[in-house]
């Protein structure tokens, strides 16, 4: 990597750098076939902003790429810390395959698809739900360019809890940086749990539909849990609930029009105070009609939004598994029958946007399934990259431009951070150099002080819990 590659590089990382407050802290860590601390963490105050611009000038590239090293060395960092600020975060971003850890390639790694999920890659202190009460640390992961190992990048940002990023073109690294801290510097509350429990005899949560988030029904199907992490400014979480509802045994004249059903709670921790907050509960009911005729049945376009969503996931899930089987005509009919379904669904006839736009990406994931050659070389990050976007609900970069297909999850903070990148000019030919680049990672801590009154809110069937805050970094 050189030349206008490694300008670009370079001038991503400085835009993150410019963009911390001083009450932020960052550390730089640089690997290849061993891993460096390049830069302490450090407060970016004017010193500390100066040292870090100075520390990722000094990059080069010696050969190697030993992802699992570079993991290590950053965990180390902020385990070590004596001050520990409310947010904290890794950046991990790697053009190549990892050469060290060989035995992981043998089968590709893939979360959703039951395949081996590299965990012995990942520091325990970065695993998802082994953190023994902490906070979690997510590790946002980003692939730069074709030769980078997508699904090792997919897997550890599962694991930890982060997003996987693919940076097709050169020129939208900065975008890509600049999206992803627009969110971390807009965190409002963090230990996101949804809490469920039914509220009339004999009605049961049979499943639950959460994406990549971790969830769980207990008491006999009395009560569920879902765990959604740390939540930015303006986000939102769709979950989907199944319940059986009995049938009333009783007389006509006894059935109430509403029947209760579930009720829903946010237990959160505020990233500012560190204090415990209990959203007040909200329930929901149904009607309960004596009779149902002459009675309007309709489907709730938010809910089959959420289905669609779900079911194109799944789907783009089902023919990476088939695409690297190498069985790319299995994939594309499987694309070809989830685009028919969402095609036929009543949110995508009603001119729902998030459905006309998995529709879009369905078709894009279907050109770089074209032939073997093209899924290899972008097909399987782009759409590990998808996968992560949509069972999170949170915006990554893939392809040419970090917006379009995220779009429906870009929150504001995160399009004012992309807004600034753009309107930052671009270097001139005559000012680029060829030089090689090392693979790097990024530790950040970061906190501020300033306040607003943007809220989070999380979701189950029709029902929406929110939770607003007077506190979030920017």
């Amino acid at each position: 990597m050189a030349g206008t590659k490694l300008l670009l590089l370079k001038r991503a990382m400085g835009f993150v750098i410019r963009n911390l407050s001083p009450s932020d802290r960052l550390s730089v860590v640089a690997f290849s076939s061993s891993a460096k601390r390049l830069f302490p963490l450090r407060r970016m105050v004017e010193d500390g902003r100066q040292a870090a611009l100075r520390a990722i000038e000094s990059l080069v590239s010696t050969g190697g790429t030993n992802i699992a090293e570079g993991l290590r060395k950053g965990a180390k960092i902020l385990e070590d810390r004596h001050e520990h600020n409310p947010v904290a975060s890794i950046m991990l971003l790697s053009d190549g395959q990892d050469t060290y850890n060989a035995g992981a390639q043998c089968a590709l790694s893939l979360v959703h698809r039951g395949g081996s999920d590299y965990r012995h890659l990942i520091p325990v202190s970065l695993r998802h739900g082994t953190s023994s009460g902490r906070t979690q640390v997510p590790v946002h992961t980003f692939g730069f360019g074709a030769d980078h190992d997508a699904a090792i990048m997919h897997s550890i940002a599962e694991v930890s809890g982060g997003t996987f990023s693919f940076i097709q073109a050169e020129g939208a690294v900065q975008d890509a940086f600049a999206q992803c801290i627009g969110g971390l510097l807009s965190v409002v509350i963090q230990d996101v749990q949804l809490q469920i429990s039914t509220l009339s005899p004999d009605v049961q949560l049979t499943a639950m539909q959460t994406g990549s988030y971790d969830g769980c029904i207990l008491d006999q199907g009395t009560s569920g849990a879902v765990k959604l992490g740390d939540l930015y400014a303006e986000e939102e979480r769709d979950i989907l609930l199944e319940l059986t509802v009995p049938a009333h045994e009783k007389p006509p004249s006894s059935i109430l029009p509403e029947m209760p059903v579930v009720q829903v709670q946010c237990i959160c921790r505020d990233p500012v105070s560190q204090d415990i907050c209990h959203t007040q509960p909200s329930k929901l009911t149904i009607f309960r009609p004596q009779c149902l005729e002459n009675i309007s049945q309709t489907s709730s376009l938010e809910v089959d939004r959420q289905r669609n969503r779900l079911m194109i996931a799944q789907a783009i899930v089902q023919a990476g598994s088939l695409a690297d089987a190498g069985d790319i005509a299995g994939a594309q009919r499987a694309l070809q029958l989830a685009k028919s379904t969402l095609q036929n669904s009543a949110a995508s006839k009603a001119g729902d946007h998030l459905s006309n736009a998995l529709e879009t990406e369905l078709t894009e994931i279907q050109l770089r399934m074209a032939n073997r050659q093209m899924y290899e070389r972008s097909g399987r990050a782009y759409i590990l990259s998808a996968q992560s976007s949509h069972f999170r609900q949170r915006a990554t970069a893939r392809g040419d431009f970090v917006d379009g297909h995220s779009r429906d999850y870009q929150t504001p903070s995160m399009l004012d951070m992309i807004l600034r990148s753009q309107t930052v000019s671009l270097p001139t030919l005559s000012s680029i150099r060829s030089m090689p680049v090392s693979r790097q990672a990024y530790a950040a801590d970061g906190s501020s002080q300033r306040s607003s009154n943007s809220g989070s809110s999380a979701r189950a069937l029709l029902l929406r819990t929110s939770s607003s805050v007077q506190h979030f970094f920017a």
